[in-house]
């Protein structure tokens, strides 16, 4: 079972075990939304499914809604009806994977973990990793799959909502790390959101800090120092990342265990969903 990182020779090696497998495509544009399908069909992984972040990824309907923001994630039962209809059952593996250095992908394998699933990993350099490799490509719609059940499990991941986040606001036993780019933490720009700035007493660790040049992730010793860096002494059990929308955070969130420190929480809301409340404290700097 591969539960973090797969190359792509692994995943190879897989498709050809006949191993129970479900490969999603999970690539996006934030800024040209439209864009996913285009590039699902016109170029993935030999059967793969599209797992679109606006679709399939997050709801807009608050009825089944679990959060606010940019990206609202959809109920446990909901996701898990999704994944039963396109034919992915409790028995199987998922790789998730995207064209975005790892920005998007993260996001379905943290709520297959939140599903109870463990078997999920995702596939190191994406994409471009898989074609280095050599690995059969395909164009055009996602075959069709017999339905399948799907049982939910007790979570594997915590979720953290936004009422929670504000009860331990400035105390020790939350530490807030925000995975936006330096210059929307400290409210220099917002190109999404109404609001610039960050949580008040949150960090920043860049998501992009824990990729190499070449889009894959850096090693578990290198992940392990500079986030040893990041925490300077912070217990690993009081950690909760965010980002604009909870999508971007995940990187950190799964570099952290990469590195050996273990699951810690996701504010899912992010600053999409904080910035948008009334009455509560925004930062600058």
């Amino acid at each position: 079972m591969h539960t973090h990182l797969i190359s792509a020779l692994e995943l190879q090696a897989l498709q050809h075990s006949g191993a129970p497998l479900m490969v999603f495509d999970c690539s996006f544009d934030l800024m040209k939304p439209e864009l996913a399908d285009a590039h699902f069909e016109s170029e993935h992984i030999a059967g793969a499914v599209h797992a679109h972040l606006d679709r399939h990824l997050s709801t807009h309907d608050r009825a089944l809604a679990v959060n606010g923001g940019r990206h609202p994630l959809p109920q446990r039962e909901h996701l898990a009806a999704w994944l039963g209809h396109i034919g992915f059952g409790n028995g199987m593996q998922a790789v998730v994977y995207d064209r975005n250095q790892g920005h998007y992908c993260g996001r379905l394998w943290w709520m297959l973990k939140w599903l109870g699933h463990d078997a999920v990993a995702v596939l190191d350099g994406g994409l471009q990793a898989w074609k280095d490799a050599g690995g059969a490509l395909a164009a055009g719609p996602a075959a069709a799959a017999k339905p399948t059940p799907f049982a939910l499990k007790a979570p594997l991941r915590q979720l953290v909502l936004t009422e929670q986040v504000l009860a331990h606001l400035g105390q020790d036993t939350q530490t807030l790390i925000d995975a936006r780019a330096g210059a929307r933490y400290r409210g220099e720009v917002e190109p999404l959101d109404p609001v610039a700035g960050h949580i008040p007493g949150a960090l920043n660790r860049p998501f992009t800090e824990n990729m190499t040049e070449g889009g894959r992730f850096k090693s578990p010793e290198t992940l392990q120092a500079e986030w040893a860096q990041v925490l300077a002494g912070r217990p690993v059990s009081s950690v909760v990342h965010h980002c604009g929308s909870g999508v971007t955070a995940v990187p950190n969130l799964f570099a952290m265990e990469l590195a050996g420190f273990g699951p810690t929480a996701l504010y899912a809301g992010s600053w999409s969903e904080w910035s948008r409340t009334p009455g509560l404290p925004c930062a600058k700097g």
